[in-house]
Formats: C-alpha cells, sequence, structure tokens
C-alpha cells in the first residue's frame, strides 16, 4: 500500500471514532448503553444484524473457499438470508414482545440466574474468543499488503511486512473505543457506516476484475471444472440445509441478534429489520464472493485465504486500495462492536449490579459497562494471538458454530414458547448436548480419543468422512431430542413461565416509544462524504475513472436524496 492508502484508512479509523464520540453524551443509562433506548429505527437495526453476520472471516472463510470451490461459497452465505428470514417470521416479534431488553434479562426470567451466569461466561468468553480470531485474520491481510524497510521496529522479521501482532492490537484498540465512547447507539451507526463502505468498494472491484479477465464471458471460459455448482466435496446439499437450521437458531436465539430485536420500538419493526437482514443475504453473496472467484481465473496459484485482498490489490488504484481495507476493517469491527457491546452489557447488569451492587445508580453502571469493556477487549486481543495456534481460522469457525449453536441458544428459544421446561432441563440439554459434540468432534474424529477402539471403528469411519455432517447432526438433533422428551415427560408448568408472562403483560401496557430519526440524516451525510472521498481519490491517481466516478454520482444521489427526505419528518432526533 501506499501513503494514499494509509491515509484512507487513518480517515476511516478517525471517522469511526468521532461516531462513537458523537453519541457519547447519549449515553445516561445502562437501556441507552446497551439497548439503544428502544428508539433504533428497524432498519438500522436490521443492517447492523446484517454486519455483525460479517467480519474479515467473510473474506479469508468464504472468500477462500469461493476461490478454491466458486459458486458453493454463494450458496453456503445464501443460506444465511434463509434463516433469517425464518428467524424474523417466527422469533423476531416473539422477543420483542416480552418487553426485556436483552436475552440474559429473558433468562433469568424464565430459568433463573445460575443458568445466566453459565451462558454468560461460557457464550462471552467463547464468542469474544472467537472475535480475536476475526481480528488476527484481518491482521494477516492488512499487514501482507504493508512491507516495511529492513530492520524497521514495527517489521515481522520473517516477512519483512508490518507485525501481525502489532496490526492486531491496533484494531482491538479502535474496536474497544468505539464502544467504550458511544454504547449501541455508535455501535449501530458504524455498522451502517461500514455497510456502506464495504458495498461501494465491492461494487467498484466486480467491474475492473471482470475486465482483467476479458469480460463475463473470459471469466466464465476459464473457469475451473465444476466451478458453478451450487455443492462442492463436503458442502452437501445436506450440509447446505443444515446450515439453514444451525442459523435459524443462532440468528433467532444468540444474544448478539436478540439485542437488534429488542432495541427497535415494535414487534413488527424487529420482524422488518430481520427480514432486511435476510434479504440483504439473499441478493448480496454474489457481489461478495465474485472477486476471489473472477482473481481464481486471473492466478491459480495464489494462496486462497489472501485471495481476496490480492484480487483487489491486482485492479484499484492508490486510495481505493486503502478504501478496500477499510471496508474489510469494518466489517470485523462490526462485528466485534457489537458482541463486546452485548457482553459488556450482561456482566455489568448480571454480574456487577446483580451480584455485587443492586442499588447502584444509572450513571455508576454506565462507567462499570465502560470498564468492563475495556477489559473483554484484552480478550478479543488473547484470542488474535492464540487462535492461530489451535488450527486454522475457517475450521474454528464451521466447527465450533455446527457444535455449540445447539446447545447454547435451543433451551433458549424452546423456552420461548414451551410452558414446561424449567432450570433442570435447560442445563441436562446445554451440558449433554455439548459433551456430545465434544466427543464426536475429539473423540470419534480423526486421530481422536476413541479411533482406535474397536467395537467404535465403524461409527469413526462414519464421523471421518462425514466431519462436516456428523457436527451438524449431533449439534442439532440432541439438543432437539432431549428439548422435545422434556416436553413430553413434564406435566406441569415452570414457575419461570408465569414470571415471563407478567412481564409480557407490562410490555403490552407500555407506549412505545418514537424512533429516532438522526441515524438517517447521519447515513444521509455519510454517502455524500463517501461519493467526495471517491472523486478526490480518483482526481489525485487519475486511474479507473469511468468505473469509480459514476459511482460518486450515484452515492451522492442517494446520499443526497437521504438528506431531502429526512430534513422534516418528525420523531425523535435529537441527543
Amino acid at each position: 500500500m501506499k501513503p494514499l492508502d494509509l491515509l484512507v484508512i487513518a480517515f476511516y479509523v478517525l471517522g469511526l471514532v468521532a461516531m462513537g464520540a458523537l453519541f457519547a453524551r447519549k449515553m445516561r443509562n445502562t437501556r441507552d448503553m446497551f439497548a439503544a433506548g428502544g428508539q433504533s429505527p428497524w432498519w438500522l437495526s436490521g443492517l447492523s444484524a446484517f454486519m455483525t453476520m460479517f467480519s474479515a472471516g467473510t473474506f479469508v472463510v468464504w472468500g477462500g473457499i469461493a476461490y478454491r470451490h466458486g459458486l458453493v461459497a454463494v450458496s453456503i452465505c445464501t443460506t444465511l438470508g434463509l434463516s433469517a428470514l425464518l428467524a424474523g417470521w417466527f422469533l423476531a416479534g416473539v422477543w420483542k414482545r416480552l418487553g426485556v431488553d436483552s436475552a440474559a434479562e429473558f433468562l433469568e426470567l424464565r430459568f433463573g440466574r445460575s443458568l445466566v451466569q453459565f451462558y454468560l461466561w461460557l457464550q462471552g468468553a467463547l464468542g469474544i474468543f472467537t472475535m480475536g480470531g476475526a481480528v488476527y485474520a484481518l491482521s494477516v491481510i492488512i499487514c501482507a499488503l504493508v512491507p516495511l524497510p529492513e530492520g524497521h521496529w514495527l517489521a515481522d522479521a520473517a516477512t519483512g511486512n508490518l507485525s501481525v501482532t502489532f496490526a492486531s492490537m491496533i484494531i482491538c484498540v479502535v474496536v474497544v473505543a468505539v464502544c467504550f465512547i458511544g454504547g449501541l447507539w455508535a455501535v449501530l451507526m458504524t455498522d451502517v457506516l461500514q455497510f456502506i463502505i464495504l458495498t461501494a468498494s465491492v461494487l467498484m472491484v466486480v467491474p475492473m476484475l471482470l475486465a482483467r479477465a476479458g469480460g463475463a464471458g473470459g471469466f466464465i471460459d476459464a473457469a475451473p471444472e465444476g466451478f458453478f455448482e451450487p455443492t462442492n466435496g463436503e458442502f452437501t446439499w445436506w450440509f447446505l440445509v443444515g446450515w439453514v437450521l444451525i442459523h435459524f437458531f443462532k440468528i433467532g436465539g444468540e444474544w448478539a441478534y436478540v439485542q437488534r430485536f429488542t432495541c427497535v420500538p415494535t414487534d413488527r419493526d424487529a420482524k422488518k429489520a430481520t427480514w432486511l437482514f435476510g434479504v440483504m443475504y439473499l441478493v448480496s453473496p454474489i457481489f461478495w464472493m465474485l472477486p476471489p472467484m473472477i482473481f481464481r481465473t486471473i492466478d491459480s496459484s495464489a494462496p486462497h485465504e489472501q485471495a481476496y485482498i490480492l484480487a483487489c490489490q491486482l485492479v484499484l488504484p492508490t486510495g481505493l486500495l486503502g478504501l478496500m481495507v477499510a471496508a474489510m476493517s469494518s466489517a470485523t469491527a462490526s462485528t466485534a462492536t457489537t458482541v463486546l457491546n452485548v457482553y459488556a452489557g450482561a456482566f455489568t447488569t448480571e454480574v456487577y449490579q446483580r451480584l455485587f451492587r443492586p442499588q447502584a445508580p444509572e450513571r455508576e453502571l454506565v462507567l462499570v459497562g465502560r470498564v468492563v469493556t475495556v477489559l473483554l477487549g484484552v480478550v478479543v486481543a488473547a484470542g488474535a494471538l492464540l487462535i492461530p495456534l489451535l488450527g486454522t481460522y475457517t475450521g474454528w469457525i464451521l466447527s465450533t458454530t455446527a457444535m455449540l449453536t445447539g446447545p447454547l441458544v435451543l433451551p433458549t428459544i424452546w423456552g420461548l414458547f414451551s410452558r414446561k421446561i424449567g432450570l433442570r432441563t435447560a442445563w441436562l440439554v446445554t451440558l449433554a448436548s455439548a459433551t456430545a459434540g465434544m466427543v464426536v468432534k475429539f473423540g470419534l474424529g480423526k486421530d481422536g480419543w476413541f479411533a482406535a477402539t474397536e467395537s467404535l471403528a465403524g461409527l469413526a469411519r462414519l464421523v471421518q468422512s462425514n466431519a462436516r455432517i456428523s457436527e451438524i447432526v449431533v449439534g442439532l438433533s440432541v439438543p432437539l431430542l432431549l428439548l422435545f422428551w422434556a416436553e413430553r415427560s413434564i406435566k406441569t408448568e415452570s414457575a419461570g413461565w408465569a414470571r415471563v408472562e407478567e412481564r409480557r403483560r407490562r410490555q403490552r401496557d407500555e407506549k412505545p416509544v418514537l424512533p429516532s430519526h438522526l441515524p438517517a440524516r447521519l447515513c444521509g451525510w455519510s454517502v455524500v462524504a463517501l461519493a467526495l472521498m471517491l472523486v478526490v481519490l480518483t482526481l489525485i491517481n487519475g486511474a479507473q475513472q469511468g468505473v469509480v466516478l459514476p459511482f460518486a454520482a450515484g452515492f451522492a444521489l442517494i446520499g443526497g436524496g437521504v438528506l431531502w427526505a429526512t430534513r422534516s419528518r418528525g420523531g425523535q432526533s435529537t441527543l
């Protein structure tokens, strides 16, 4: 990267921190900090959820699969759209009608404090640690583009490029700063800002790469055999079906997505937000995955996990490459800020307030939430340093999602509808199904604990030859069977159900707040600023004007239209 690219990235980082500072004075209580006061517009929540699913892993994991196997990466990403549509239809409105501000609050009402504490420490530690892997993946991409002089104090001795460790720590600091200053409002707005930058960057890269590959016809003709098949190898139709089910439960019950359902004014807004998330994931994966797919026909020997950024480096002029790196950074920052905000809120209310300071004033809780955010940022940094030592980032994401989504979220979702299951059932399902997943992964997998046991040799071979499917089947079927058995066996109503019903009745009596219109105006100005940046960068480097300037004009029209549409509308707009 050239100095102009680094300057663009620096402006992007400053923009994220400034967005957080803009919302700093809105943080009057924990509901403002961790639930946006229930004022988030549905479109803001939906786009934020969409970006939460993104990270550098989208480019490293799915981009690497797109480079190696082609269209199957699009198939995998599209399943997330189906999952979100189903979650919006069946679950999003249910969560909002409960009248709670978080999944942790519901779990305490429905099952009690012990399960909340267990989920909080396990899910929080695992989720935040995994974010460190995304930060590491992003750092690898960035550092590959930043060569340094020999002997430079920030250089990696093995590669001569910027140190991955140093880059990871800088990214962690930026992510923590956004959450620390502006809470959920800052997370939501930076998510949308990142969506705008990411969309602009990818849409510009695709025509540039197609031109380099000889047009659409040249790309299709040069693609390897089977490159446009919807399934490939271990990613079979059964895998895709299982991936839809897993992500239906993940989106419908994981704390970060529940936060998106509860921060909007009404249950209809919660549904619309999730449907927007789903539609975006149905139509956009082809655009996200085209760059590495096209690049495969240009250079078939590149490292697959770096294919995405190498494709961008091939065609983007100076300045715009920095914008693309900023876009990738934005995707990881979006996911990391969301997870940090969710679990900082949970640790603040469920640990500090409930166990140590039940009468703590709101100002104190906001301060504690910021301190917890910093501490959790240290866990993200630890993940960035340690996950590379535990195996590939791709393998980590596939396995943890398949094996742990069911045990950790299915009791929660079942509890939304069942009057019967209680604390003991939730504990049994979580522990038994998680144990079953560990046995399949580490006991019957390659070189597993029981792989050499003669009586289990046939089962071990079956698991090893269908590793991905086995993880999905066990991760879903064991908790579902246990929950179904409990539903049929238990004859009495759980005490937690009555507490939830009481909270639901109080929610019906509350007057919903109006959504804030400030986010729309901020988005409008952000799009206009992006258009101006594209014009300036194109005039400076003088390259690709025929592609970039029409995009700049389009973004200027969109931004101006949003500003015009929101100039006289009512609603909550002040900070």
